[in-house]
């Protein structure tokens, strides 16, 4: 598999929903990474796959199996969901519903959060256009911006994403 479209994103997000109803759950996931910036952000074209946390049901094996019966509905790899990203994620912030169907409700985190996760990563070319098009989201100074953002820093990465953080902001605004 290549990759994964939006389209094919809301598809098999919704398939994944009808499963979980005629289960008589609902599903609730944290969307992060490529995902979420082809979905939202429209950052890009595709992803490799998508990555998220299932905030419910508490029974994660549940949302597993209907991962699978829609990975084998579409001939995807086992791993199209799945929760890879975590590692980045310290926390959970509140952010909004970015999509939702029958079933199914899915949620961004923030995104002084989701840059954070970048900044941490920063392994890339698409790591940094991904910060670039998160850091143009957000409103306010470099000092503002970088105070939201410094709580979600993944611990170790910290001296990393500061310095990507400088290079991006006099990037995109330059030096002040």
């Amino acid at each position: 598999m290549a990759t994964i479209t939006r389209h094919e994103i809301i598809e098999a997000l919704e398939r994944l929903g009808q499963l979980a109803e005629a289960r008589g759950t609902k599903i609730e996931l944290a969307l992060v990474g490529g995902a979420l910036m082809v979905l939202v952000y429209e950052a890009r074209e595709s992803t490799r796959d998508v990555d998220a946390i299932i905030l419910a049901p508490s029974e994660v094996g549940v949302v597993r199996e209907l991962a699978q019966v829609v990975a084998d509905e579409r001939g995807w790899p086992d791993d199209w969901l799945n929760d890879g990203a975590k590692g980045f994620l310290i926390g959970l912030s509140p952010g909004p519903v970015v999509f939702s169907a029958p079933g199914i409700e899915v949620r961004s985190p923030s995104t002084a959060q989701l840059l954070a996760m970048k900044l941490s990563a920063w392994r890339d070319d698409v790591d940094i256009a991904d910060a670039r098009r998160l850091l143009q989201e957000m409103s306010g100074s470099r000092d503002d911006i970088w105070q939201a953002v410094e709580p979600y820093l993944v611990p170790g990465d910290e001296l990393k994403a500061q310095y990507a953080f400088a290079d991006l902001w006099e990037t995109l605004y330059g030096a002040n």
